[in-house]
């Protein structure tokens, strides 16, 4: 069952929170040493706030998990994929603004989600709590950086989860797990009290259902007190585009690198397997897409504003710690980049800042040229074996430039602030998830909503389930 049906019978009187929640711990604790998503647990916690009086939000006594990410749970450990935080069991002061929302959802939060170190590479392989395993194909990724929460959805052993995403880290894993992942625009969901909209990264989940994305969207949306980015406000709950008509839509199919990068011929396939979908179900699809994404200047504006953030977040990090992160204590790939942004001077970041402004205006235009949505594959090959991208301390660059081939399609969407989604049509012969992505004009999650609606009753995907 998704999380509706879920709090639809703890609202019926037909199942109390705590039975769902021991049915979670119960999952968790049998699958999840094969898979390795759910990094930090506290169970018996989680018993007393399913045992109390929970708010009777809409997903009341639904369990759920949040990201090892800069998500703040008052009381409660948190390492961002960092082995010093592990070693030294840093411990949340306060909630952060989503997570609040969350739990005044009703949602009974039961532990945290596995990521690389600060969420910095599409895979969920760190030095702090080692691998997590894709559950379609154990060998393989379940992406990243939101890996630890697409496995423990992807698996069954919560409805839901907390992802955030930088530069594709929900889309990616939703890609690689078979699920539903949406990218909101920036400043959909809040990032306060301490994080700022004007950076790349938003928050919402992953799911196995439109429907559930499209109502945890509704319970948390909406600014936080000071935010700089304010999304405009939906005419109507999201709930409410599950299932509605969207009309006949203008939509541009990108089925290549627009770069010249390789693409997998099973991803370009989806694409188009998709795009002729669409078209049975009476849209317009043509070969289109805005220029502006064949820069070969885009990677290098994107990495200059990467790499500030993991220089941010290591001073950040040292500052909590109260002492210098050792050499063994930030990964290498990590380190090279916030070295690199340690010499920016404050007038390369302005420019980098500007680039993206610019990049910005040169996307969202090809939309207000009359374009209602654009198809691409979500990610340039199928899930990666373990393993691909990793640290190696004599190039630490290596594990960057692979990542960046494996997903160019997602971070422009991040640096043009635009809502986009995973939608899991696709499947391969031997059982793999090819998914596909579908960006929106800013603020208009609300198509890419009614549009995935439309993909999930042709091409229904949530009755699939791992053997894992």
């Amino acid at each position: 069952m998704d999380a509706v049906d879920q709090a639809a019978l703890v609202k019926k009187g037909e199942v109390r929170p705590l039975e769902l929640l021991e049915a979670a711990i119960e999952r968790i604790e049998r699958i999840d040493s094969k898979l390795n998503a759910v990094v930090i647990r506290w169970f018996d916690h989680a018993r007393d706030v399913a045992r109390g009086d929970l708010p009777e939000g809409p997903f009341r006594g639904v369990p759920f998990l949040i990201k090892d990410l800069f998500a703040g749970y008052a009381g409660q450990r948190i390492s961002n994929g960092n082995l010093a935080f592990k070693n030294e069991n840093v411990i949340s002061d306060a909630d952060t603004t989503l997570v609040s929302r969350y739990r005044a959802a009703g949602l009974v939060i039961a532990g945290r989600t596995n990521t690389p170190e600060l969420g910095s590479v599409p895979t969920t392989e760190p030095v702090a709590w080692g691998p997590t395993r894709n559950p379609w194909d154990t060998s393989r990724s379940p992406g990243g950086s939101s890996g630890g929460a697409a496995a423990a959805v992807a698996s069954g052993m919560v409805p839901f989860a907390h992802a955030s995403d930088g530069g594709g880290s929900i889309r990616i894993p939703a890609s690689c797990c078979g699920l539903v992942g949406l990218k909101p625009s920036q400043g959909r969901t809040t990032l306060g009290p301490i994080r700022d909209e004007t950076a790349l990264g938003v928050e919402n989940c992953v799911s196995r259902t439109v429907r559930d994305t499209a109502a945890l969207l509704d319970a948390v949306r909406g600014p936080g007190i000071g935010d700089t980015v304010i999304a405009p406000p939906p005419t109507r709950p999201y709930i409410d585009e599950v299932g509605a008509e969207p009309g006949r839509l203008r939509i541009g199919l990108l089925d290549h690198h627009p770069q010249g990068g390789a693409v997998a011929p099973e991803c370009t396939a989806a694409a188009r397997s998709v795009a002729a979908l669409l078209e049975s179900l009476g849209h317009v699809v043509e070969q289109a897409w805005p220029t502006a994404l064949e820069d070969t200047t885009l990677s290098s504006r994107f990495a200059a504003l990467w790499s500030t953030n993991m220089g941010v977040s290591l001073r950040r990090f040292e500052e909590q710690l109260g002492r210098p992160l050792a050499e063994d204590e930030f990964e290498p790939m990590n380190r090279v980049q916030a070295e690199f942004a340690a010499r920016f001077s404050s007038i390369d970041y302005a420019l980098a800042l500007s680039a993206t402004a610019q990049f910005r205006r040169s996307v969202q235009a090809w939309w207000a040229e009359g374009w209602d949505l654009l198809l691409t594959p979500t990610v340039a090959e199928l899930p990666l074996p373990l393993g691909t991208i990793t640290n190696n301390p004599d190039r630490p660059m290596d594990a960057i430039d692979r990542a960046g081939q494996f997903c160019p399609f997602t971070p422009p969407f991040n640096m043009s602030g635009q809502p986009a989604i995973n939608v899991p049509v696709e499947w391969t012969d031997a059982g793999l998830p090819v998914g596909v992505q579908l960006v929106a004009a800013y603020g208009r999650e609300d198509v890419l909503l009614q549009v995935a609606g439309q993909l999930e009753a042709a091409k229904p995907w949530a009755h699939r389930t791992p053997e894992v």
